[in-house]
């Protein structure tokens, strides 16, 4: 045998343990950083677990408190005419919303989306109820409207995004 010959026989065994060398550590590596990978996303998951929780919370909460019916039940007075409830009722929807807006971080961006279509139907069945109603009608004839419009409904959009909400923070657990 010539010298080439006895290089390329002695090069082939080195090769291929260089080669299984090589792939063991490969995959070794790839196993930790997936390993790390994982530990830090557990870690930051129960770091932003709270907030989330807590965003959540009182999203639920502002649907409640833009509820037609809640909204009534906190703002009906028999002595105020229809425009002043309106202008109320609408007034006290964008000033919950306004004050959770900064919860849309925590939720996702078509969760956020439902909470604000929520908020925005909403503004429409007060507005719809009202355009029913004469200059000089009371706060009561528009209550009693809104009332009437909801009951067509099969769910309010409050109820609707609610359900969304839940579902979405059940998935986190």
């Amino acid at each position: 045998m010539d010298y080439i010959t006895y290089i390329i026989v002695a090069l082939i065994p080195a090769l291929s343990i260089a080669f299984v060398v090589y792939t063991f550590i490969k995959k070794n590596n790839e196993k930790e950083l997936s390993q790390v990978g994982a530990q830090l996303k557990q870690e930051r998951q129960k770091f932003f677990l709270a907030p989330r929780a807590d965003a959540y919370q009182r999203i639920v909460l502002l649907l409640e408190r833009i509820n037609p019916q809640s909204l009534i039940m906190r703002l009906h007075d028999p002595k105020k005419k229809a425009l002043a409830l309106q202008t109320e009722l609408l007034a006290q929807i964008r000033q919950e919303f306004d004050h959770n807006v900064a919860q849309q971080i925590f939720v996702s961006h078509s969760a956020w989306n439902i909470v604000a279509k929520s908020k925005e139907e909403t503004i429409k069945i007060i507005n719809t109820a009202a355009q029913q109603l004469n200059a000089e009608a009371t706060s009561t004839e528009l209550s009693s409207k809104i009332f009437e419009i909801i009951s067509e409904l099969d769910e309010l959009p409050t109820e609707i995004a609610i359900k969304v909400v839940k579902d979405e923070f059940q998935k986190l657990f």
